[in-house]
């Protein structure tokens, strides 16, 4: 198969298309042609070796835990998908080295779901992390209807997808921050944007004036501070990005966890069209270092994708 790798952590020069042989698929595993992969900050993380103590990892590494695709085979134990079947997927295995920047990923099967229908291949090749991490962070946090909820990031990957799926859930009113740039964006999703920066917790403030119900946080620092200030119960606070100072706070951290169920609500979500994936910019497969590059500059309005 065609895949991007790597042999040790460094920059995105070292990751290459190259021909490597077909993965393994295992009793409970699912073998998926990918057609698309979202690029995810966590990829650039793991190509720069910043999660090596808490995963093992094998080289030749191939980055990418978000696919969709056809199901190509499928192990001997698996019961929910048959080959030919349209799957996504947020394929976070055990360890790190069979990832989804390839035209072949072995997924288990507690990692995928049906594909929703009414999405396009790099629409759901965006979906499972972001869509993933802002459910399950809205969940945590017990959000409900008529609930402030308070987006950092909103017209980020994750951040767009929380916004409309704060809304789905019945709040009462979402504030995302983002660049003045982002703010029309973030008002067609469905929330008051707030510009970020010094000055932020009088400007969230100024449009919810008796503070917030739940606050999702994806970058951590003052943003976490910010959001403690504006909360009645710190246990309401979630943060992708920074454990031990959300703890201090009273809060709760979150790694994303692979779900079929979720991601199923996810899909169903998108089918009924009340969730939608916006897509900044697609690549094709022998362009991911420079797809890494654009996520890891910060400033990208929804997903960018791989098509492969």
């Amino acid at each position: 198969m065609k895949a991007i790798a790597i042999d040790a952590y460094g920059s995105a020069d070292l990751l290459t298309l190259r021909d490597l042989p077909t993965p393994p698929v295992g009793p409970d595993t699912v073998l998926v042609r990918v057609r698309a992969a979202g690029v995810n900050p966590v990829d650039w993380k793991v190509r720069e070796g910043h999660l090596a103590a808490a995963l093992p990892t094998h080289f030749p590494l191939v980055p990418g835990w978000d696919a969709a695709g056809v199901v190509e085979a499928v192990g001997p134990a698996v019961t929910g998908f048959a080959v030919g079947d349209e799957v996504v997927g947020y394929v976070r295995r055990d360890d790190v080295q069979y990832g989804t920047y390839a035209e072949l990923v072995p997924a288990p099967e507690r990692c995928l779901a049906d594909k929703p229908v009414q999405a396009s291949w790099p629409e759901a090749g965006g979906l499972p992390l972001a869509g993933l991490t802002a459910y399950q962070a809205l969940q945590l946090a017990r959000t409900g209807a008529g609930d402030t909820v308070l987006v950092h990031g909103a017209s980020g990957g994750v951040g767009h997808l929380a916004v409309q799926l704060a809304r789905a859930r019945g709040a009462g009113k979402v504030i995302g921050t983002a660049s003045e740039a982002n703010h029309d964006f973030v008002r067609s999703l469905g929330a008051e944007p707030v510009s970020y920066g010094d000055g932020l917790l009088d400007r969230i403030r100024a449009v919810a004036p008796d503070g917030v119900d739940v606050a999702l946080d994806l970058f951590g620092g003052n943003a976490l501070d910010v959001s403690a200030e504006l909360l009645a119960r710190p246990a309401r606070l979630i943060s992708t990005a920074d454990p031990e100072h959300v703890t201090r706070l009273g809060g709760s951290y979150l790694f994303v966890k692979p779900s079929t169920a979720d991601l199923a609500v996810l899909a169903g979500l998108v089918d009924a069209g009340r969730l939608t994936v916006h897509v900044a910019r697609t690549f094709p497969l022998a362009e991911a270092a420079e797809a890494q590059r654009l996520v890891a500059a910060g400033h990208v309005r929804g997903k960018v994708v791989l098509e492969v």
